[in-house]
């Protein structure tokens, strides 16, 4: 029987709105990176600390992604968009009214919620799409587009941030994110339908709780490392009983009909190879961020390494990683079509590898930090619109809004890792005042170089159908007459 078709022609009122919330994303993503030095300052604390903000953010994100995936497939995925947008409205609202860093914290960690966007939004996508010819292809497409706007977005909200912190006061650039998440609310209260399909059911509490003390111990444990220290045997305990929760976890979900996530997903040969790399993606993508911006802060005049740019200076260099990551989210579906999307995720991890590593000796001049960040923004845009629609495609029908989500999950809990690894490399030999040390730095770079050039070499060893539609490959086998995809 031939499947319907379906084009990214009829899906473009959905898309489109759907890509004005990822442009909201991206102003949240890009906005704020050039002002971490003024925010630092004006918290009243040192650019190592900054790491908390991100840290924090990311710890909250590995919670909550699971339960609003979840959540998405049994109530509707538009549902809770919503949700999770009104929380992030709250929290960004709040950030210019406070000036205590604990309640800026809280505040910040809050404001995380936006990281359940994409998932959900790829799912909508999907579940709009399964059972049509090319549905694989279409979605990938579809996460292109929206990841193009969300780097278009963090572009756009990295140079005006930093045009605004040069001229007026920080409350009042803090304020303008907040109103144009309120207005993204608005666009997908009006602009986007539910899913055709839900999947019902109980959430399953049980494993919730099992799996948010499994991740509050592990991310509280890099904590705490980092507050005290790689030699604090009280930190490594807790770490290590995050880790040792998740066996209760895999246990009590592999006995549930409807479990809040289905963990034979992670021996699956097309889905595993997916959440390894992008566990190990996270660490560049979510880690890196703020110790690039502080770098590129840190006057050489004083410490002898950094750029000392100002706050514009600073986004446009920014701006220049985002425009890579926009050409390799817009590339890599016609790459993939052309040499399969293994071999094109190996391209795009070797990016991001060999744009890190081309910082431990090129890092002295506004040129070569821009065009490493650039290389290592291809990779990063391909990786990024990939990994979702990989996912998507390899779950189980009831699964979908989970395996998309975890892409994010798996990819936050290595940011989480690297922020708490970054943020002791920073402190750790500094002689004074408020920038990080420069051999933090260096293990920054090559930490984020190594993960992805390792994510890059395990791809070898993954079959090369492993991230195509099962769907497709099962209509190639049956039209002999037609070559298969090589």
């Amino acid at each position: 029987m031939q499947k319907s078709r379906i084009t990214l022609g009829a899906l473009a009122g959905v898309v489109g709105f759907l890509a004005f919330v990822e442009f909201t994303s991206g102003v949240i993503q890009g906005y704020y990176t050039p002002m971490l030095t003024d925010i630092a300052r004006h918290l009243g604390v040192n650019d190592a600390d900054v790491n908390w903000l991100e840290g924090s953010q990311l710890m909250l994100s590995a919670l909550v992604v699971p339960a609003f995936a979840k959540l998405g497939d049994m109530v509707g995925h538009k549902r809770m968009l919503l949700w999770s947008t009104a929380i992030t409205a709250i929290a960004t609202l709040a950030l210019p009214f406070t000036d205590s860093f604990w309640l800026f914290l809280a505040a910040w960690a809050l404001q995380g919620f936006y990281v359940v966007w994409l998932p959900l939004e790829i799912a909508l996508i999907w579940s709009r799409t399964r059972g049509t010819e090319g549905s694989s292809l279409l979605t990938a497409k579809a996460a292109g587009l929206l990841v193009a706007a969300l780097e278009g977005g963090a572009i756009i909200g990295a140079l005006v941030g930093g045009m605004l912190i040069d001229s007026l006061p920080l409350m009042w650039v803090l304020l303008i994110p907040g109103l144009l998440v309120v207005a993204c609310f608005v666009v997908v209260f009006f602009g986007v339908k539910e899913s055709p399909a839900k999947t019902g059911g109980v959430l399953d509490f049980q494993g919730l709780v099992l799996i948010s003390l499994a991740l509050i111990a592990f991310t509280g444990g890099l904590s705490l490392l980092r507050l005290n220290g790689p030699d604090s045997l009280a930190a490594w305990a807790v770490t290590l009983l995050g880790v040792l929760l998740i066996v209760p976890f895999v246990l009590v979900e592999l006995r549930k009909d409807d479990p809040l996530i289905d963990v034979r997903m992670f021996r699956s040969p097309s889905l595993a190879p997916v959440f390894l790399t992008a566990g190990l993606f996270g660490v560049s993508v979510l880690g890196a961020q703020a110790p690039l911006s502080t770098y590129a802060r840190t006057d050489p005049t004083v410490y002898g390494y950094g750029l000392g740019t100002a706050g514009f200076a600073t986004s446009l260099l920014i701006g220049m990683y985002l425009i890579g990551m926009i050409v390799g989210a817009l590339v890599f579906p016609k790459v993939a079509r052309a040499i399969t999307p293994r071999n094109t995720l190996i391209i795009a991890a070797c990016f991001v590898g060999v744009g890190y590593l081309l910082f431990v000796p090129l890092h002295s001049s506004y040129l070569q930090v821009t065009t490493n960040m650039f290389i290592a923004g291809i990779g990063s845009g391909a990786l990024v619109a990939a990994l979702p629609s990989a996912a998507a495609a390899a779950a189980p029908p009831t699964q979908t809004g989970v395996a998309t989500g975890l892409t994010n999950s798996v990819k936050t809990v290595g940011g989480a890792i690297a922020s708490a690894m970054f943020g002791i490399a920073l402190i750790s030999g500094t002689s004074g005042g408020t920038a990080g040390s420069f051999t933090g730095y260096l293990t920054v770079w090559i930490i984020c170089g190594v993960t992805a050039l390792i994510a890059a070499a395990l791809l070898f060893f993954v079959p090369k159908t492993a991230f195509q539609d099962p769907a497709a490959l099962l209509a190639e086998a049956a039209e002999p007459s037609e070559p298969a995809d090589r």
